[in-house]
């Protein structure tokens, strides 16, 4: 028997996503087709209305769904695709990828062939360059794709084994060094990863003259690696060595040489030569240091005569010039938030609880559809108690709610207040409370199971969203913890079905169960 699969793609919304979904099409037409395919839109929500229409192509596969996390990062996304799927195997692919036609049956072999204890499949990546010069710097970067280890441009998981370390850790933000964190955890917790049979391809993506330099971003996140790991965290992930050193002398010369430039300037005659000397020493380090990085790279790129030399080495002598400070600056920035050297230990994934979110009917108070009447609360049993608990424990309580009745003209906002009003009189301060006033006809971001009360409770809290607990009676409670990235528990009632029951991520009891749970 061949295993069941899903395919999940985050994406932002490229161009390139209709061609990655038609030739998924394709490739399940000839071989075993995923159960689902699902695309998480994580693009920015919008502070009025909502993001158009993602462009699936002329010809995506059937039934594809579309998710929404809300701008988190592509870590985020992906965790919202497997926590959603509901097949043994998860395959990742990025959204500028394209499948060959027999890619399916490769898979497919690739999964039977993996042993209990395997936790991925890595698929092998083709980067097409060009055949006529040698490649520019943009191209050597994406064909480093062909020598990473476990990139998620093509990665089949068992979802058995994403469970068990919590997924991807969505404090990484960029598409960059999640996915070697999830191997080392993995490999910790005793799986395995191996590579298989099946290919894609990935074809050079556009980018700006600045790119390398904005790439320098992912410094911050080597910095998060290391209050994680250790100095040893580049031979623990595979990362492979580093320029940062480098980076660091060329940035200490010029800055030295600047700031002894600028002494002598002030000093004028009354300069002592010897920082005339420091400055002209330094400069000569930071000019040989950066003539080097730009020799290094301009020598394997294009040359003389050829198709876009000319912008190349222009590009090349700025970019060497930037990148070293672009990467001090933001691995600096990184280590500042990680506090490294200042003895504060950085949390592993998953996050402590600093947050629990209640729904509020059927599951703080008892349902009373659209209730307008303040003195119709009731408290269910145990709740008071429940978060008189949390509070003392230091952890933060909240509401996100539905109220679709307000959009639905049955109920208005001020009688809605009032009866929020009561439940905090009856169950103490919340420290937010947030609600949704939209009916589902309206496609907002803020109705459950859509993540933006979560986010926003979030925000308005201060924490993560992966701090935070979603505790309700029904499947869109915790449908919104997992599109948001927080965790769900459900809490049953005689309007929970018996499908969200099987589906949920975690199930209590009782609110005193959801405590223990915690």
């Amino acid at each position: 028997m061949r295993p069941s699969y899903s395919v999940v793609v985050p994406t932002v919304g490229r161009p390139q996503l209709g061609a990655l979904l038609s030739s998924v099409r394709a490739t399940a037409a000839v071989g075993p087709a995923p159960l689902e395919v699902l695309v998480v839109d994580d693009r920015p929500f919008p502070a009025h209305g909502t993001n158009p229409p993602l462009d699936l192509g002329p010809d995506p596969v059937p039934g594809v769904r579309v998710l929404r996390s809300g701008g988190r990062g592509p870590a985020a996304a992906r965790n919202v695709g497997w926590r959603t799927a509901r097949t043994e195997w998860v395959a990742f692919l990025d959204d500028d990828v394209v499948v060959p036609p027999l890619w399916a049956d490769a898979l497919a072999q690739d999964l039977a062939a993996a042993d209990p204890d395997v936790a991925g499949v890595q698929g092998r990546i083709h980067v097409p360059l060009p055949g006529h010069r040698p490649p520019t710097d943009l191209e050597r970067n994406t064909a480093g794709l062909e020598r990473a280890r476990w990139a998620t441009a093509d990665m089949a998981f068992r979802r058995a084994a994403l469970q068990e370390v919590h997924g991807f850790d969505e404090r990484f933000r960029r598409a960059y060094r999640e996915d070697a964190d999830l191997a080392l955890r993995l490999r910790t917790a005793g799986w395995r990863l191996a590579r298989g049979v099946r290919s894609v391809d990935h074809p050079v993506r556009p980018a700006g003259h600045l790119a390398s330099v904005r790439a320098q971003a992912g410094n911050a996140d080597d910095a998060l690696l290391r209050a994680l790991y250790g100095r040893s965290w580049r031979a623990r992930t595979e990362a492979g060595p580093g320029r940062l050193p480098w980076h660091a002398v060329t940035v200490t010369a010029g800055l030295t040489a600047l700031g002894a430039g600028v002494t002598a300037a002030a000093l004028g005659g009354r300069d002592p030569q010897t920082t005339r000397a420091v400055a002209v020493l330094a400069g000569a380090v930071w000019a040989g240091l950066t003539a080097k990085f730009s020799a290094e790279r301009i020598a394997p790129g294009p040359r003389r005569g050829d198709e876009g030399h000319g912008a190349e080495l222009a590009r090349m002598v700025v970019t060497s010039a930037l990148i070293p400070f672009a990467a001090v600056a933001h691995r600096v920035r990184g280590a500042w938030r990680w506090r490294q050297g200042l003895g504060r230990s950085v949390p592993a994934w998953p996050l402590p609880v600093r947050a629990v979110l209640f729904d509020r009917d059927g599951t703080l108070v008892r349902d009373v559809p659209y209730n307008p009447d303040p003195d119709a609360v009731e408290p269910l049993p145990g709740a008071r108690r429940v978060l008189d608990e949390l509070r003392g424990d230091g952890v933060f309580v909240g509401v996100v709610s539905n109220q679709s009745g307000i959009g639905r003209g049955l109920v208005t906002t001020a009688q809605v207040d009032a009866v929020d009003r009561r439940v905090r009189r009856l169950l103490g301060r919340f420290d937010t409370w947030q609600r949704c006033p939209h009916t589902p006809e309206e496609g907002c971001t803020c109705r459950k199971p859509e993540p933006g009360l979560v986010l926003r409770a979030a925000a308005d809290l201060g924490v993560l969203p992966a701090e935070c607990v979603v505790v309700g009676d029904i499947g869109s409670d915790v449908g919104a913890a997992v599109a948001a990235g927080a965790r769900g528990v459900l809490v049953p009632t005689e309007v929970t079905r018996g499908e969200e029951l099987t589906r949920a991520p975690a199930v209590a009891a009782t609110l005193d169960e959801v405590v223990t749970l915690l």
